[in-house]
């Protein structure tokens, strides 16, 4: 074993838009945690897409939501993920999944990848059952409409949605 560990040290890149993060994200996440010794989520910014909530505030309550997740950090990123990974060493991607349609998607993506930075793998996390019709998507759909968004985002969250209708 080498004795210089930081470059023995697995870091895992979880990349998303996570507009904004739900409970089938932390549940993901929360598994990758345990697999790595840090995971960072990388929250993509990306201009040609109208998000619900800026990159900042995805970023603040992300950050609050994993508080108590020691080897979990928050960036936010633009541009190729394969290139964010290597810019802070990271030769893991975490990809999460909750049907077979997201399967089909992220292998393209994950094969793409491979391509362009082979050092980096990505690994697949199947949401669990309870998780697997959670989307952001449908939290900003609830939301909009004022519905209890409880069930499907964490506590920080549903206080943020509530203070925060347009």
């Amino acid at each position: 074993m080498s004795d210089n560990r930081v470059t023995d040290k697995k870091i895992a890149v979880y990349p998303g838009s996570f507009d904004p993060i739900t409970n089938g994200h932390l549940d993901v996440l929360e598994r990758a945690s345990r697999m790595f010794d840090s995971v960072v989520i990388a929250v993509l910014k990306n201009p040609a897409k109208k998000s619900f909530l800026s990159v900042e505030d995805r970023v603040s309550l992300i950050k609050e939501a994993i508080k108590n997740m020691s080897n979990v950090s928050v960036d936010s990123f633009d541009g190729l993920t394969v290139e964010y990974a290597k810019k802070i060493g990271a030769k893991f991607l975490i990809r999460g999944l909750r049907t077979i349609s997201d399967f089909e998607y992220e292998v393209q993506l994950c094969q793409t990848n491979q391509v362009i930075a082979p050092e980096i793998d990505t690994v697949f996390l199947p949401t669990r059952p309870e998780h697997n019709y959670i989307s952001s998507s449908i939290v900003r759909e609830l939301a909009n409409h004022k519905t209890d968004t409880s069930k499907f985002v964490p506590k920080n969250v549903v206080e943020y949605l509530q203070n925060n209708q347009k």
